[in-house]
């Protein structure tokens, strides 16, 4: 009996395996070597990149300042509102116990956190204590403070605390609701002001950052002209030709986030000591806030995206108007 010899695989699908695999090893290859290459240019020029790295920081400290203020005053926020309370009037004529059923009503109300109940005798102790005239309101026969209860919202918003008082008005007893949103509505339109800022100033300098890269790598563009002509001539692609540059972007936006990173660590560093010694003078404790591990590989990513995008937008621009000879 006669057996068949095994049929081999096409050779056309092996060889386009083949071709595939080899070309991207050769793609990555290229990418490894533009990429050492760059870092090697730099290195050689390291007063020119220094400068470079350090206009980059410059306009990248300013704005990551900014927005770890704002990260510290959204932390304030967060306490103040906390804090948010109202103030409920009973009627004068409220004995202790209805007080105290008055003061179990509101606790049980939908949209509040606790309540803390000041009988009349303990609103007229504070306020003595306060005022430091014990003795001239000691002589008054008859006690005018009413009790009230404090009341803790769950949501501080000054909407919901609008609805809240008008809610807790209509309880039987009930005289007056009291609160004061003033404060809580000016640092919530500072809030968003500084967030505006923010952004502005994040945009602004954002573009700065693509033009001082920008400009380098137009630079080193046209001092490599031949050379870019010369691989053009013999088949090189755009994107072949574009790539050391774009490395070097990616350097410079990354050696920049580095600078910056650390201009920001000394000066953080720096006012430390006079700030919290401001806060103590007031009898508070605080800490300029520091960028910590997401913060600093956030500055990072973008100082290297924004040096990668300048880089890129200057190469493409100026390739256009390189033409071999």
């Amino acid at each position: 009996m006669n057996r068949r010899p095994a049929e081999p695989p096409p050779r056309g699908a092996r060889s386009r395996r083949t071709r595939s695999a080899s070309r991207l090893r050769g793609w990555a290859r290229h990418h490894r070597a533009m990429c050492l290459d760059s870092a090697r240019r730099l290195i050689r020029r390291p007063v020119g990149s220094l400068l470079t790295m350090l206009a980059i920081a410059i306009a990248l400290v300013l704005p990551a300042a900014l927005w770890l203020t704002l990260d510290s005053a959204r932390l304030l926020d967060a306490e103040l509102e906390e804090s948010a309370t109202l103030t409920v009037y009973l009627e004068p004529r409220v004995e202790d116990a209805q007080a105290a059923r008055i003061d179990e009503a509101l606790a049980a109300h939908e949209g509040v956190t606790r309540t803390r109940l000041i009988t009349a005798a303990e609103g007229m102790a504070e306020f003595q204590q306060a005022l430091g005239l014990a003795d001239a309101l000691g002589r008054l026969e008859e006690n005018p403070l009413p009790a009230s209860v404090v009341v803790t919202p769950v949501d501080p918003t000054p909407e919901a605390v609008r609805v809240l008082a008008e809610r807790l008005e209509a309880v039987a007893g009930v005289e007056e609701v009291r609160l004061d949103l003033a404060w809580i509505e000016r640092l919530r339109h500072l809030a968003e002001l500084g967030r505006r800022v923010a952004l502005a100033l994040a945009v602004l300098f954002g573009l700065g950052v693509l033009l001082v890269v920008g400009n380098t790598i137009r630079l080193s563009v046209e001092s490599r002209r031949q050379e870019i002509e010369v691989v053009t001539l013999i088949g090189a692609t755009h994107a072949f030709v574009r790539r050391p540059f774009i490395y070097s972007g990616a350097w410079y936006g990354l050696g920049g986030g580095l600078l910056a990173w650390g201009l920001l660590t000394l000066g953080s560093g720096w006012l430390a000591a006079p700030v919290s010694a401001l806060a103590a003078s007031y009898g508070a404790s605080f800490s300029l806030p520091r960028l910590g591990g997401s913060g600093s590989a956030m500055l990072l990513v973008c100082s290297t995206l924004l040096g990668w995008l300048g880089a890129w937008i200057a190469v493409s621009r100026h390739l256009a108007e390189v033409r071999p000879r």
